[in-house]
């Protein structure tokens, strides 16, 4: 083996243990809150503290369920972020391709003003739409969350679905059109499925961005029959009193769906990022 091939190896492992390292520190913080959500609740002040509980207990989820209902909760979360996230694709993919694909003068302005919108600080329309909903009698409802999250998501989305469709060469829709198929047809049955990929990962952000949003589901929302998950996890225990163990196991709760999507999706995750890296 040359002196070369020597150096391109311990490169290449070099950069593989670097990879591992950085992965184990980022799921440290994940293991110990699911350590601590099967530790029973003594235990969690324990000194010096214990790497695994010797008496593992499923306690705090069932009081996560039973006494904080937060079944309850998580189904609220689940029913905001997938309408959320619907109607992000459904009003964000026509308004991408036709960004991917027109030549008109204003169209750097619109992408300006979508990178604009994306990075508003929420904090900045919570008062106003507070008064608007609450003139309109829509607080202490889903669509109080659904509406603002859609319209938060949907610049960002716009740009992710948008570059996927620039790296879909146009001269496949002048050939669908060269054998007859209308425009409907082209986009539907030759454009949609080779962008998937990067409609996937739109609509992946927009759903982990929407089930972690804290401070509009805590104003607009008062009601329990209509808060979110992290709102109900916030909203455990009293005023002298936390349950941590409980807190922990809502938590690790919360973190399944995102993590379950994360993981059946990362193959077209990872392939609609790379789609939308080819063209800007």
């Amino acid at each position: 083996m040359s002196t070369r091939s020597v150096r391109r190896w311990g490169r290449r492992n070099a950069i593989d243990v670097i990879g591992i390292v950085i992965g184990v520190l980022f799921m440290l913080p994940i293991a110990w809150l699911v350590i601590a959500s099967i530790t029973p609740g003594g235990s969690l002040g324990a000194f010096p503290p214990e790497f695994f509980p010797a008496d593992p207990t499923l306690a705090n989820y069932i009081e996560a369920f039973t006494r904080f209902n937060f079944g309850g909760f998580f189904i609220n979360s689940v029913v905001v972020a997938t309408l959320s996230t619907a109607l992000v694709v459904v009003f964000g993919a026509p308004a991408a391709y036709g960004l991917a694909r027109t030549r008109s003068r204003g169209r750097t302005t619109i992408l300006v003003a979508l990178l604009v919108v994306s990075i508003f600080p929420v904090i900045a329309v919570l008062t106003p739409l507070y008064i608007t909903f609450s003139a309109m009698g829509w607080l202490n409802s889903y669509q109080a969350l659904v509406v603002p999250y859609t319209a938060l998501n949907l610049p960002f989305g716009v740009w992710v679905m948008r570059n996927s469709f620039l790296a879909i060469p146009f001269e496949m829709e002048e050939a669908a059109r060269g054998d007859g198929a209308s425009e409907l047809r082209t986009v539907w049955s030759v454009i949609l499925p080779q962008a998937v990929p990067g409609i996937f990962v739109a609509a992946v952000l927009t759903f982990v961005a929407c089930w972690q949003e804290f401070l509009l589901a805590l104003s607009f929302n008062s009601n329990a029959a209509y808060q979110t998950a992290p709102v109900g996890i916030a909203l455990f225990g009293g005023s002298f009193i936390q349950p941590y163990g409980t807190i922990f196991a809502a938590s690790v709760v919360a973190l399944l769906p995102v993590a379950a999507i994360v993981v059946a999706l990362r193959r077209w995750v990872i392939g609609g990022i790379s789609q939308g890296a080819v063209k800007g």
